[in-house]
C-alpha cells in the first residue's frame, strides 16, 4: 500500500503534511484504493501550490443518531437480536449525548453501574464490546473523530469466570424428566441426548429431522456452520411420539398458538424445584450431555464435533472428568514401551489410545 494511505474497516484514510508542517489525517470517503490515492495526490499538489487543503469537518452527532445507523447496519449480522437489546440499553443511558463527549472514564462508569446492578462480567463485556464496535463504525462513517475512538477503545474488558460446570447425575436426569410438564419433557430429553443449544431446539423444524437415517441437520448454528447431530433410539422414540401439525413447521410449538415457544424459564424452574435440583439452568443440560460423554471415555475431538465447538480449547473444560481414561492410556503406553504383556482387560485398545 502506498505511503500515506491506510485502511480502517472498508474505508481508506489518507495522511499528509499541511502548509503549517502539521500531519493531517482524514477519511478519503472512498472504499477503493485508486480513488483514495487520487485524492491524496490532489491534496499534496494543492500544498505544493501553496494552498491549504480543505479538511472534512465532522458534524456533532449524538449517540442516538449513531444507534439508529448502527441498527440498520447490524441487521445483516446473526447476533442482531442480542445487539438490538444492548443498543437499546445504551440509548436509554446516553440518548442525545454527543459522541465527542465519550471517553474512557464514561465507559468504565457504565461497567461499574452494570456490575452493581447484579449482571455478570460476561454480560457487561458484551455490552462494552457492542459500544466499542459502534464507535469503530462511527469513525468509519465519519460520525466521530479518531481521538474519540481511541478513548473508547482503551476500556478493558472484565475478567470472566467461565469455569462454571454444573451437570446432572444419571439419577438426577431421570428425576428431572419425570418432573417436567408434558410440553417440556420431550424438549429436556432432546437436550440431554443431543447437546443442542436452547435456541437450536426452539427453532428446530421437521425439515431438518431425518428419522430414517437418524440425524438432525442444523443449517446455521451459533458459529455460523452446519452441524449434523446423530440421534439415538431415545430421541427417535421421543420425536416420533410428538403430535405433528401440517400447518406448523416447528418440532416444538405452543398447541394453542401454533407458534414456537419463546422460552420456558418458569416451567423449567418448576421442574427443577419438584426434582429437588438446585442451581441449574437449561444450558447446563448441554454441559450434562458433554460431561457424560467424556466420563464414558469419548475422545474430546468427537465431543467437540458433537457440541459444535469451533476449537478443542472450548471442549477442554470437560477433560478433567476422564481421569480413569487417562490412567488407562498411560498404562497402555507403559506396556508398549517396556514390552510388558497386557494383563488388564479394561486397557484401551490401540485405536482408542490414538483417539484419546
Amino acid at each position: 500500500m502506498a505511503k500515506g494511505i491506510y485502511k480502517r474497516g472498508n474505508m481508506y484514510w489518507i495522511r499528509y503534511v499541511g502548509l503549517d508542517g502539521m500531519v493531517i489525517r482524514e477519511s478519503s470517503g472512498f472504499t477503493k484504493f485508486r480513488e483514495a490515492e487520487s485524492l491524496l495526490i490532489k491534496k499534496r499538489n494543492d500544498i505544493k501550490e501553496g494552498k491549504q487543503p480543505e479538511i472534512k469537518r465532522i458534524a456533532n452527532h449524538s449517540f442516538y443518531e449513531l444507534a439508529t445507523e448502527y441498527l440498520k447496519w447490524a441487521q445483516r449480522q446473526r447476533s442482531f437480536k442480542s445487539k438490538k437489546v444492548f443498543v437499546a440499553q445504551l440509548s436509554e443511558s446516553y440518548g442525545n449525548l454527543p459522541l465527542r463527549r465519550f471517553n474512557t472514564r464514561l465507559i468504565e462508569q457504565l461497567q461499574t453501574e452494570v456490575v452493581q446492578s447484579g449482571k455478570k462480567p460476561a454480560t457487561v463485556n458484551r455490552l462494552v464490546a457492542t459500544i466499542k464496535h459502534m464507535f469503530s463504525k462511527a469513525e468509519e462513517w465519519d460520525m466521530v473523530e479518531e481521538e474519540t475512538l481511541k478513548r473508547v477503545r482503551k476500556v478493558k474488558l472484565l475478567e470472566e469466570n467461565n469455569r462454571r460446570l454444573r451437570y446432572l447425575s444419571k439419577e438426577e436426569c431421570q428425576a428431572l424428566i419425570n418432573a417436567c410438564d408434558r410440553h417440556l419433557r420431550p424438549i429436556v430429553i432432546v437436550a440431554l441426548h443431543t447437546g443442542m443449544r436452547k435456541s437450536e431446539i426452539l427453532l428446530l423444524k421437521w425439515d431438518n429431522v431425518d428419522l430414517k437415517h437418524g440425524f438432525i441437520l442444523l443449517e446455521v448454528t451459533k458459529n455460523g456452520e452446519r452441524r449434523e447431530i446423530p440421534i439415538n433410539d431415545t430421541v427417535s422414540d421421543t420425536l416420533q411420539g410428538l403430535t405433528r401439525r401440517l400447518d406448523v413447521p416447528y418440532v416444538f410449538y405452543n398447541f394453542r398458538t401454533g407458534k414456537p415457544y419463546n422460552d420456558f424459564k418458569r416451567s423449567f424452574a418448576s421442574a427443577c424445584r419438584r426434582a429437588c435440583i438446585k442451581d441449574f439452568h437449561f444450558h447446563d443440560l448441554r454441559h450434562t450431555f458433554a460431561s457424560h460423554l467424556v466420563m464414558i471415555g469419548t475422545d474430546l475431538t468427537t465431543v467437540k464435533e458433537l457440541m459444535g465447538h469451533k476449537t478443542v480449547n472450548m471442549t477442554m473444560r470437560y477433560a478433567h472428568l476422564a481421569p480413569s481414561h487417562k490412567v488407562k492410556a498411560v498404562d497402555v503406553l507403559d506396556s508398549t514401551l517396556n514390552n510388558k504383556p497386557s494383563g488388564n482387560a479394561n486397557e484401551l485398545s490401540t485405536a482408542q489410545l490414538l483417539h484419546s
